[in-house]
């Protein structure tokens, strides 16, 4: 059984700033290229003179950003290998990096380096193994597998959230994680807003006390529906789910864990703990596509001192829409998190412009491309960089979330994380032709969650 949640250690400001003007100065610097790392001798770092190969595994919207944005970092390197469950979207995303000017002069992926189908992310992470950069961003219930077979073939990784869907999932990414660690391996998780410099320096002065200590916290994430997509003719069943992957919860975890982790995460960092247990409730009140999906949840965490976060994710037409992070502590508020590009604190609880305190004033910053800057960064001055457990707890954070709302329980956190049911049972192992964890029934309508009859332990 893994550890309890632990709290998470307040970064004065002063410290904060200086820390960041060390990994911004170090980001910046630059080195020219002098060709491919010699095998003999190459390593689990790379020096700053070498080029770092890049594979991509998952090659969707994120996927092909995450890419654009490893190739963009300080340092030669160069896309030379690519997979994904379908041939058109590797087609897509490669013809869209190579039509980026600037990116392809840095892209080698010959059809003998593109893989299709479920087991072509092994080929790809050979294709740059040992030492080199692999790119997980499939549905997050394979990044358990990915991320494993990286590791052990010496790789460093960046792993897009989320970064599984069930508590088995989360313990394979923990002790992943660990032996990435024992190999001076890198790993990066995708929860850009971590390093979004703006909101990092809300957070600092949140755990100076400059709204006081943080008693209650929402973590909101409110718009319209989650695109489906018709079963084309022809299709596998399996094809469809992987396609429609946010509207089966054995790929994406659920709504509350894909799409709402951003804001979990920062309200949790604001606080400084993971939540100790959750309840809550949700449903299906007006989606009819024949998916899994809940159109709505709401769920009530409690943290280690009796405070509590509340979280809400909604996804319908003409209904109310917000999505960011309220933080009210004892002497003022914050309006941060996904969704706030602008983060402010607020002396009482009232957001209106003539009670801001704080706002930030510095320079833009892209935290999708800063990610990919410190992890390279790290990898090529061999600094220790490890964000495994923090993004495995942020995931854990969802999914305890989601076990409440099915049960209709209230669920520990050492419940849920101890929990050895899994959402998809033997995906090790599942081909091309295989049938996926849930099907259709004759009237073609999934099974979905009924609270109070399903069981998450």
């Amino acid at each position: 059984m893994q550890k309890k949640p632990v709290i998470l250690q307040k970064v004065p400001r002063r410290r904060f700033l200086q820390d960041s003007g060390a990994v911004v100065g170090g980001a910046a610097l630059g080195a020219a290229s002098t060709g491919w790392l010699d095998p003999l001798a190459r390593s689990v770092h790379a020096a700053e003179e070498n080029t770092l190969k890049i594979c991509l595994v998952g090659c969707g919207g994120r996927g092909t950003g995450a890419a654009a944005q490893a190739l963009s970092t300080a340092g030669p390197t160069r896309l030379v290998a690519m997979a994904d469950f379908f041939a058109d979207r590797l087609q897509n995303s490669l013809k869209q990096l190579q039509n980026n000017a600037a990116l392809a002069p840095k892209i080698d992926v010959p059809p003998e380096r593109q893989f299709v189908g479920l087991d072509g992310y092994r080929s790809a992470i050979d294709a740059v193994a040992p030492g080199g950069v692999v790119l997980l961003a499939t549905p997050p219930a394979f990044r358990p597998i990915h991320l494993e077979y990286a590791v052990e073939k010496g790789c460093h990784v960046f792993m897009e959230k989320s970064f599984a869907v069930d508590a088995p999932g989360v313990r394979r990414v923990l002790a992943a994680g660990k032996k990435a660690a024992e190999k001076n391996l890198k790993i990066a998780g995708g929860l850009m807003s971590r390093h979004y410099q703006p909101l990092e320096e809300a957070i600092a002065r949140i755990h100076e006390g400059a709204i006081g200590d943080v008693i209650t916290c929402w973590a909101y994430r409110m718009h319209g529906p989650v695109g489906f997509t018709p079963r084309q003719p022809g299709m596998s069943e399996l094809a469809h789910q992987i396609r429609n992957y946010s509207c089966f919860t054995w790929l994406n975890g659920s709504f509350l864990l894909d799409w709402l982790i951003h804001n979990l995460d920062v309200a949790c960092w604001a606080k400084g703990a993971w939540p100790v247990s959750a309840q809550g409730q949700g449903g299906r009140q007006l989606r009819d596509q024949p998916d899994q999906l809940f159109d709505h949840y709401a769920v009530e965490y409690t943290f280690p001192d009796g405070t509590r976060m509340f979280a809400q994710g909604r996804h319908m037409h003409n209904c109310w829409g917000y999505w960011g992070c309220l933080i009210h502590g004892q002497k003022g508020a914050a309006e941060i998190g996904e969704g706030k590009p602008q983060p402010k604190l607020f002396k009482g609880f009232h957001l209106s412009s003539e009670h801001v305190i704080w706002q930030y004033q510095g320079p833009p910053c892209n935290p999708y491309q800063r990610e990919l800057d410190l992890l390279l960064e790290a990898i090529r001055q061999d600094k220790p960089y490890n964000e495994t457990e923090r993004s495995a707890y942020a995931c854990m954070v969802g999914i305890l979330g989601r076990m409440a709302v099915e049960s209709g329980q209230q669920i520990t956190w050492d419940q849920a994380i101890a929990s050895n049911l899994e959402l998809a049972p033997g995906l090790d192992k599942m081909t091309m032709d295989s049938t996926p964890p849930v099907v259709p029934d004759k009237e073609g309508k999934y099974p979905i969650a009924m609270p109070g009859f399903t069981k998450v332990l």
